[in-house]
């Protein structure tokens, strides 16, 4: 009996060692499988790269605009999540975050916070426009951020900046901030958007397809101070799909039809966007311009014959033609500045020129590069977002390559 329970004890301790070599096998090959069953998209996300945050605006106890049958909060939610889907069936490599998946309240620089942490590429946020009874407006429009420059963009902004009054503590949550004082909004005349270039090239390719695809009426692209753009630290856009106050719009927002059409269309105008930028993301520009920002050793030579000095004028011209000049772009703007405005901060002289419709500010000039190195480094303190471009021959070019040829002449 005592070898019989001997036998047994050891038969069952031998069960047991299998049974544990079994289950981490089995927890091993699960992972492996889950691992390989994960969306590539994912995969490549995680490993940085593209992301863009889609955020549907108002939701819970924030219905937005109200219309006769509708409410802005699930108009909104509808397109964003058609909108989703769409670049998560079609785009493997981008992956998507939304600010909400269902109907609830999310206070806006929570929204803001969400893109940040996700170190997004892209923002965009959805809504529905309104205005006052007895009016009949039809269209779709798209903002930047910026300082509005007409009554109706600051009614806009206005609207989708209200939400914060039902949050309790929102004098500290956003200084001070009052949606509906005219004065709150002069802060914005002094921000310097260094993605409102790419802002505006989303923006404009959301109307364009908006029209075209959607049929929609175009009623452009704008500017106005809206706290959820402010907070990004991306490109970003707020659309507004139409106007749920005028029942024809209203009728046209609340079918799967029309949500279909927009969001296909803000889906188009994203891979226009992306086409475009040739899939360059805001990280890689900021790892090339952290290697861009270092001075450049020169060389030594080996002595050569010395040639025939060159008149102070033909020199003059060489170096504002066939060699790069180095400039430091301080700020952009839609609209012509004054040689004195404040934006400036005293900076003189300052120079400009003009791409795909925004005015872009200058100030330093010189075909050294470790000169204008030095002169960035200097107003850093004043234009903290400045950045070094490069000019040959009266044209834009690529300042790494500019930087190469500044090595070799060296």
């Amino acid at each position: 009996m005592t070898i019989y329970r001997g036998v047994l004890m050891k038969n069952r301790y031998f069960c047991t060692i299998i049974r544990m070599i079994f289950n981490r096998l089995y927890i091993i090959s699960f992972l492996c499988t889950l691992w390989l069953a994960l969306p590539i998209s994912y995969l490549r996300a995680e490993n940085g790269h593209f992301t863009v945050v889609i955020d549907p605006g108002h939701g819970g106890r924030d219905p937005g605009a109200i219309g006769r049958r509708g409410k802005e909060k699930t108009i909104n939610l509808n397109v964003a999540l058609k909108l989703g889907k769409l670049i998560q069936d079609n785009c493997k490599d981008v992956k998507v975050v939304y600010t909400r998946q269902k109907d609830v309240f999310v206070p806006l620089d929570r929204r803001a916070q969400i893109a940040n942490n996700a170190k997004a590429d892209l923002f965009i946020s959805i809504h529905t426009n309104s205005v006052a009874r007895g009016r009949t407006v039809r269209g779709t429009e798209t903002y930047t951020l910026g300082l509005h420059r007409t009554d109706d963009n600051l009614e806009v902004a206005k609207k989708e900046n209200g939400v914060i009054l039902i949050e309790s503590d929102y004098e500290q949550r956003y200084a001070g901030f009052n949606p509906n004082s005219a004065e709150s909004y002069i802060i914005f005349e002094f921000l310097q958007d260094k993605n409102m270039e790419s802002s505006v090239q989303l923006a404009t390719l959301i109307q364009k397809q908006f029209k075209t695809t959607a049929k929609r009426i175009d009623k452009g692209v704008h500017q106005a101070g809206f706290l959820v753009l402010r907070e990004t630290s991306m490109p970003g856009v707020l659309v507004e799909l139409g106007y749920i106050s005028t029942p024809d719009e209203e009728r046209y927002l609340l079918t799967e039809s029309g949500t279909d059409a927009l969001a296909l269309s803000i889906y188009r105008a994203f891979l226009g966007y992306r086409q475009q930028n040739s899939a360059i993301t805001g990280k890689a520009t900021a790892k090339a311009s952290s290697a861009q920002d270092k001075p450049i050793a020169r060389p030594a030579k080996p002595q050569a014959k010395t040639p025939a000095k060159e008149s102070p004028k033909k020199a003059e011209e060489k170096s504002s033609s066939a060699i790069p000049v180095f400039k430091i772009q301080i700020l952009t703007s839609d609209r012509k500045l004054a040689s004195g405005n404040k934006l400036f901060k005293g900076l003189k002289p300052v120079g400009y020129y003009q791409e795909n419709g925004i005015y872009k500010y200058t100030y330093g000039e010189s075909t050294d590069y470790n000169k204008v190195l030095r002169t960035k480094k200097q107003i850093a303190s004043k234009f903290k977002g400045a950045f070094i471009i490069a000019f040959k021959n009266g044209k834009k070019m690529n300042v790494n390559e500019a930087i190469k040829e500044f090595k070799n002449n060296r």
